[in-house]
Formats: C-alpha cells, sequence, structure tokens
C-alpha cells in the first residue's frame, strides 16, 4: 500500500509538470468509450473522460478516467491514465498511456500501459489501444468526440 502512495504521488508530480502554464484552444476534454479482449480473462467496456493540453508541436498531455466493467464476473473498475499524445499530419494519431485501474473486486490494482492509433477528424477519432493490463495483453477499439 505505501509503494501504491508513491507510485500516485510521483504521477500526480508528473501531471503537475506537464500541465501547459496558459489555456489553448486546441486545449479540450476528449469523452471516450471502448471495447476490449483481455486475452485469457473476458471483455471489458469503459466509459472515459480525457482532459488534454498542448505541450508543443503536435504533443498534447493529459489524463483520461472513468468507469469499467470485465464482463467475466461482472467487476466494476475506475481507469486512470495518464496519456500522451501526438498528431501526425492532419488525421492521424498515436498516444500512449499509463497508470493504474482500480477494480472493486478481486485484485484491487491493476497495471495498466498501452499504445493507441488511429484518425481523427477535428472532434471525432476510432482507433486501437493494444497494451498490458496485469496480468495479461488486452486490445481494443477506441470512439471519441472531443469538445
Amino acid at each position: 500500500m505505501h509503494l501504491l502512495r508513491i507510485y500516485a504521488a510521483g504521477l500526480f508530480a508528473l501531471g503537475l509538470l506537464l500541465v501547459p502554464a496558459e489555456s489553448r484552444a486546441d486545449s479540450g476534454v476528449r469523452l471516450g468509450v471502448g471495447a476490449d479482449y483481455w486475452v485469457d480473462t473476458s471483455a471489458a467496456f469503459n466509459f472515459t473522460l480525457g482532459v488534454e493540453g498542448h505541450v508543443a508541436g503536435p504533443l498534447f498531455v493529459g489524463a483520461r478516467f472513468g468507469a469499467v466493467l470485465v464482463t467475466d464476473g461482472n467487476i466494476i473498475g475506475v481507469p486512470l491514465d495518464i496519456s500522451l499524445r501526438a498528431t501526425v499530419g492532419r488525421t492521424v494519431y498515436i498516444e500512449g498511456l499509463a497508470g493504474p485501474w482500480i477494480m472493486f473486486k478481486g485484485d484491487t490494482f491493476k497495471a495498466h500501459a498501452a499504445f493507441g492509433f488511429g484518425l481523427q477528424g477535428k472532434a471525432a477519432s476510432i482507433g486501437v489501444e493494444v497494451g498490458y493490463l496485469d496480468p495479461n495483453p488486452i486490445i481494443g477499439l477506441r470512439l471519441g468526440y472531443k469538445f
């Protein structure tokens, strides 16, 4: 439990360091839904709210949180991720995500790290996310809408 507090404090400090000092019109809030196959475990469906700020050039840093339903055992959880997102050209994005996911049944804290890529318009995006959710790989589809 002590290690988890240190991890959470480190993520919070990193988030504060990476938050931009001024607001920009291209920063925003993103609503997302996802459907995942958690290899050898279950299906997982999530609804997330993300906030992001412009860092430099095509880079954005942010955080996302929300709710997840793991179908095997009807486990409810809260995904918490720090994200780094880059726009390539005008329509392609790539992103990296990492953070703890809190489950309300079984093992409480699960480590999560993922890489995502996809297509985005002015507001809507669709993509694939591939990563690891303790103890197995996870792959899924993401739909998002930026306000």
